[in-house]
């Protein structure tokens, strides 16, 4: 998987825990062409820090019990959506790997 797709899955999972909704900028030029209004700051990433904690008891959660979110979304308003149309086991297992290892930075 590389690198853009995956910092793009992280930032619609972490969306779509926080805002209820996934917004999928992948395959879309216009979207790629949207600058982030929101100037990198030490605000503005504590404010994505306390949106991103809102997850945290997913990804508090075990290995599998994170797989199955991922992948069949969770019910039952489907706060996180399934992903398991568009992506394959192996990538899902690797982005459960990537929430354990930005765990472990706190």
């Amino acid at each position: 998987m590389n690198s853009r797709l995956f910092r793009t899955l992280i930032a619609a999972l972490a969306l779509a825990c926080a805002a209820r909704i996934v917004t999928s900028a992948q395959g879309n030029p216009e979207a790629a062409k949207v600058k982030n209004p929101i100037a990198s700051s030490p605000e503005s990433i504590a404010a994505g820090k306390a949106v991103y904690a809102k997850c945290a008891p997913c990804h508090g959660s075990t290995d599998g019990e994170i797989f199955d979110n991922i992948k069949n979304g969770v019910a039952p308003d489907f706060n996180m959506v399934p992903w398991k149309d568009q992506l394959k086991d192996e990538q899902i297992w690797q982005v459960v790997n990537y929430i354990r290892s930005i765990a472990k930075k706190k």
